[in-house]
């Protein structure tokens, strides 16, 4: 008889023993058990440690095994605790990201969230968009795996420069084009520079992929290039992620000048620039050119997505790389999901070629401009003790600098009973924040009579508080 086969013998033996005793009876001992049934000192340690797992008896070193109590569990439910054991201390942390795409309670307005509300979305042009799509052929049919190649040009052709269909990848949405980017890019235990404050998505995808994100300090004009510079050679990081255009959360748009400067930076440190560019469809104004148009020699991973601007439910976005980065980025995207499902690419498709986009991002330009302006109003008149960092040329927030002597915290929680919900600026920070902020969504309340009411809800939260 082989060890295994003993062991299994021994705990079913055991395991027979312990149904005719009652809990706290001691059973006999490792020695009696060996000579009781001719096995070795491993045989009866590993059936008593198989028969433990299973809660069936309790070992007390020196002084022996005994029945375990008995364990009333709710009929058909599993004891589960065994897998904190095996899981280990490989935690990944949604909770930031969740909390921002949990939708609020009826009474409570929304002053936060990454999102168009509802009336916002161009619903029913993407409902006939789909429509068109479904009488494609082949529109059920294995989807090219780097994406359909219609919608890789349109992706191209939107991040410009000398950018063409085939440096361009479609994925699910831009946080998986960032998680794509992440793991691709640089190894596990490595740094990665991002700006500080910074999308907190981007902050947790860098940790899942088992990177140690390095904060780079920004001004109203975006991130400091002589900073980066130094964050460059403190760290060895090979990667630095940045929103260049209305940034998230401060609105920030790096200048023209400024674009430049990283990009010399990041080629004489050996390193990529992955740039998050889905907020250029929210600009109100003119703005620069993206990072990857002005460069020559693949330094940029560009990204760019169709979910904050159409639908959260539209997961398409477009990757932009070249040289073996690209190459990696395309096996990263087949061997975790193969491709994106056809009908949605088909349906994007046919929504960015018809006149909806135009007319859409018209509109959106217009009311966002509306909502902004309404909401920086409504906070200097009621708040005056906060201050707005700056206000942006677009975008979708205001980032809000809350008195010094006041305590995040306590104002976020008591804006929440007040029946408002914001953003607490400890969450974009990777180290430590530099004092008490906010970040207020004008695009999440349905009208603008909610969103006035949603900054007095804050006043008198942060009055009380």
């Amino acid at each position: 008889m082989n060890d295994d086969s003993s062991i299994v013998r021994l705990a079913a033996m055991i395991r027979e023993e312990t149904a005719r005793l009652r809990p706290g009876d001691r059973l006999p001992s490792s020695r009696e058990l060996m000579r009781l049934h001719g096995v070795s000192p491993v045989t009866v340690s590993r059936a008593l440690a198989r028969l433990a797992a299973e809660g069936r008896v309790i070992t007390r070193p020196g002084s022996g095994t005994y029945v375990a109590p008995a364990v009333t569990r709710v009929s058909g439910t599993a004891d589960l605790s065994w897998q904190t054991v095996a899981l280990g201390d490989r935690v990944v942390d949604d909770a930031e990201v969740s909390g921002l795409l949990t939708p609020p309670p009826d009474d409570v307005i929304p002053l936060t969230g990454g999102y168009l509300n509802p009336a916002l979305r161009p619903a029913k042009a993407l409902s006939a968009a789909a429509t068109r799509a479904l009488r494609r052929p082949d529109v059920w049919a294995l989807p090219p795996l780097s994406g359909i190649p219609e919608l890789r040009g349109w992706f191209a052709q939107e991040a410009g420069g000398d950018v063409t269909s085939s440096d361009a990848l479609v994925v699910s949405g831009g946080q998986s084009a960032l998680t794509h980017a992440f793991r691709a890019l640089t190894a596990p235990g490595t740094p990665i520079l991002v700006e500080t404050p910074t999308y907190p998505g981007a902050l947790a995808a860098a940790r899942a992929a088992g990177l140690r994100p390095t904060a780079v300090p920004m001004d109203r004009d975006g991130v400091r290039p002589e900073l980066l510079a130094e964050a460059f050679a403190v760290t060895g990081a090979r990667v630095f992620f940045c929103q260049p255009t209305l940034h998230n959360p401060t609105g920030a748009t790096l200048t023209l000048e400024r674009r430049g400067q990283v990009l010399a930076i990041a080629r004489a440190a050996g390193a990529f620039v992955v740039e998050d560019d889905y907020a250029r469809y929210f600009a109100t104004e003119p703005v620069p050119p993206s990072m990857i148009s002005l460069d020559a020699h693949g330094t940029v991973v560009h990204v760019n997505s169709l979910t904050k601007v159409l639908s959260p439910s539209m997961r398409v976005a477009g990757v932009v790389a070249r040289g073996p980065a690209a190459r990696r980025l395309r096996a990263s995207q087949v061997v975790e999901s193969f491709f994106v499902a056809r009908p949605l690419q088909e349906t994007a498709l046919e929504f960015v070629g018809s006149p909806a986009w135009p007319r859409h991002l018209a509109a959106l330009g217009a009311e966002l401009a509306t909502r902004r302006n309404a909401l920086a109003a409504a906070l200097t008149a009621r708040m005056p003790a906060a201050g707005i960092h700056l206000l942006p040329r677009g975008g979708l927030h205001l980032w809000v600098r809350l008195p010094p002597d006041r305590d995040e915290e306590t104002v976020v929680e008591a804006a929440r009973r007040a029946g408002v919900m914001v953003s607490r600026g400890r969450i974009y920070y990777p180290a430590e924040p530099p004092g008490p902020r906010i970040r207020l969504t004008h695009s999440a309340a349905l009208r603008l009579p909610e969103l006035a009411e949603g900054v007095r809800r804050l006043a008198t939260a942060l009055d009380a508080a």
